[in-house]
């Protein structure tokens, strides 16, 4: 056994850089309390705890029956796509679809709602060292000029044409469902040279903007299966997927503005609390189980969809 030290402490830290980190945690979260003392005390001493409670029962009353559902969709969604860098926008895509949203909503609300947790995410991977700087520069450019190009084609023709839309759509998450399933027993091949980064990020960014979901099945499962390690290849495309849909969100609400904001709410709620958890869980989940259970989901979801439009 290694002995220490004087000045190291049982962790083989220096005990001065110990200590120092100590107090810069105490100093943060005394900043914190702080903070929220002060934010709580300015609002009662405007509002009166019965206009608080009359509100929040007005905001609870006024809220959709399934709200519930929509944050418990964000959480399992987030989770699903934190830790396999794939699934948030197929598997929130097939549950609204289902509930008969239209597809220019369905998008628009996914990655308005998936900006947030993809940027919790993609802050949680880059904080835990998972992320590849020069894979991200080759991604996010051809990944956002396709979600800005996606969404635009949606809009001009899913205004026309929304009832031979949601079938397609339904369509393209069956065979997402069908390509995830599938890839969980190919095994991984030795790595590869691999040149067509920018058509690859150029369409998954396309195809997640019009279909309201694809950015993960298409580019992470295509990296992985070339070679790439899952850990670095799962950060660096949730990383790249926050400025995705974050071009994907402003088209759409540049040409429609905000709608059905409840479904948005729900899924911020559920994918922020899912985010931290995922970056955990990222490469350490059995990949086979993982993929099986994934494609399954999405697939039972996308016949459920196509049965009742049929």
């Amino acid at each position: 056994m290694k002995k220490l030290t004087d000045n190291t402490n049982e962790f083989g830290l220096n005990e001065n850089a110990y200590t120092e980190k100590r107090w810069e945690k105490i100093t943060s979260y005394s900043v914190m309390i702080f903070a929220v003392m002060l934010i709580v005390h300015f609002l009662f001493s405007y509002v009166s705890f019965n206009e608080i409670k009359k509100t929040g029962l007005t905001i609870y009353h006024s809220l959709d029956s399934n709200f519930g559902i929509m944050v418990l969709a964000g959480f399992i969604a987030q989770l699903v796509d934190g830790a396999l860098g794939m699934g948030y926008g197929v598997t929130s895509a097939t549950i609204l679809l289902s509930a008969g949203i239209p597809p220019v909503a369905i998008s628009g609300s996914i990655h308005t709602a998936e900006m947030f947790a993809s940027g919790a995410s993609g802050y949680s991977h880059y904080k835990f060292g998972n992320v590849n700087k020069k894979l991200f520069k080759i991604l996010v450019i051809p990944g956002v000029l396709g979600a800005i190009f996606g969404a635009l084609l949606l809009y001009y023709l899913g205004d026309k044409h929304s009832n031979y839309i949601r079938p397609v759509l339904a369509c393209y998450t069956l065979i997402l469902g069908i390509r995830i399933f599938i890839n969980a027993f190919k095994k991984m091949k030795v790595r590869s040279k691999f040149k067509r980064y920018g058509l690859l990020a150029g369409a998954g960014g396309f195809l997640d903007s019009f279909g309201g979901g694809g950015w993960g099945p298409i580019v992470t499962t295509t990296l992985i299966t070339k070679g790439g390690t899952p850990k670095y290849i799962i950060g660096t495309v949730s990383l790249t997927e926050f400025f995705v849909t974050l071009a994907s969100a402003f088209t759409f609400f540049a040409i429609l503005g905000v709608s059905h904001w409840q479904t948005i709410i729900g899924l911020i709620i559920g994918g922020v609390i899912a985010a931290p958890i995922a970056a955990k869980l990222a490469g350490r989940l059995p990949r086979k189980a993982s993929f099986i259970l994934l494609g399954l989901l999405v697939i039972w979801w996308s016949f459920r969809i196509l049965i009742k439009i049929f």
